[in-house]
């Protein structure tokens, strides 16, 4: 079935618009998308309501959203947002597709241009949070695809399809799943924890995805990072909070929700416990944050 879809829909990306866009605080009303959308946040904070949920970006984050999708954008500080909205796959009509517009929802006249989605064509989950395993090499591409995507030349345009290509084959190996049995294939497990990192996860969770029993998922987890599954998530989660606390005016009960605490006792107990001061504190006194 999905060697039907690809045939049908041939991978040929076309970049329909891009911006290195620059702006203070700002809003973009509920819309639905036609094609994708992929933002890197380099400077600022974002608030992305996307199907529903809502998604706090900051700087050094990745955002994609798929065809279908319905969302609005917030800009919650000055921000730098270079961003790109295009078509994965042909179509013979994508001339006539567009970027859809604030109050654009019922798209029910325009279905044939709607692009299929990333599970659609290859059975993967991507994430609107995208946590890509080389995010230096993919803020890099996104920008010499901003540089060149307006260009008529069409050695460069055939550049331009290519790097778009090396952005959705990084996210697609990132999030690609295979069964894994060794301490070699180990790689998947921190996107896995920052893609999950407001839900509930358990011990035996994460050694089913290994494929491993529980013992030997927690000999091999501590051989390859030195210290505990439970203990490699909890640093994740507290980091990530000292972000938030740091770069955000996020409430401690929403930061608390965003980074899978069970509640703002059980927050403020393990990030005091873990930083030596309470959330509050931190805050309080504006220690920077200093990202790994």
């Amino acid at each position: 079935m999905l060697n039907n879809l690809l045939k049908q829909h041939p991978i040929v990306p076309f970049v329909r618009q891009s911006d290195f866009a620059v702006r203070k605080p700002w809003t973009s009303p509920e819309r639905r998308l036609l094609d994708y959308l992929f933002v890197y946040i380099q400077e600022g904070t974002c608030s992305f309501r996307i199907d529903h949920h809502t998604h706090t970006f900051t700087e050094g984050q990745f955002c994609l959203v798929q065809p279908g999708s319905l969302l609005s954008l917030e800009g919650l500080t000055n921000t730098v947002t270079p961003y790109i909205h295009f078509d994965l796959c042909f179509n013979t009509q994508r001339e006539n597709s567009f970027p859809t517009r604030p109050g654009q929802i019922d798209l029910s006249a325009y279905m044939h241009l709607m692009q299929p989605t990333i599970k659609d064509l290859y059975g993967i989950d991507v994430p609107v949070h995208a946590f890509p395993s080389n995010p230096l090499k993919l803020k890099e591409t996104l920008l010499q695809v901003i540089e060149q995507a307006e260009q008529q030349d069409p050695l460069i345009q055939l550049k331009t399809q290519h790097l778009v290509t090396e952005i959705i084959i990084s996210l697609l190996e990132t999030y690609y799943q295979q069964p894994y049995t060794s301490v070699h294939s180990f790689d998947w497990i921190t996107s896995y924890f920052s893609h999950h990192l407001s839900d509930p996860i358990s011990l035996e969770d994460m050694a089913a995805r290994a494929n491993l029993s529980i013992s030997r998922f927690s000999i091999i987890f501590k051989q390859r990072y030195g210290i505990s599954p439970h203990q490699y998530l909890m640093n994740m989660r507290v980091n990530h909070a000292k972000e938030l606390l740091t770069n955000t005016d996020l409430s401690q009960e929403a930061i608390a929700g965003y980074c899978g605490f069970a509640d703002l006792h059980h927050f403020s107990k393990t990030f005091k416990k873990r930083t030596g001061l309470t959330p509050g504190e931190l805050r309080k006194n504006k220690i920077p944050f200093i990202r790994a």
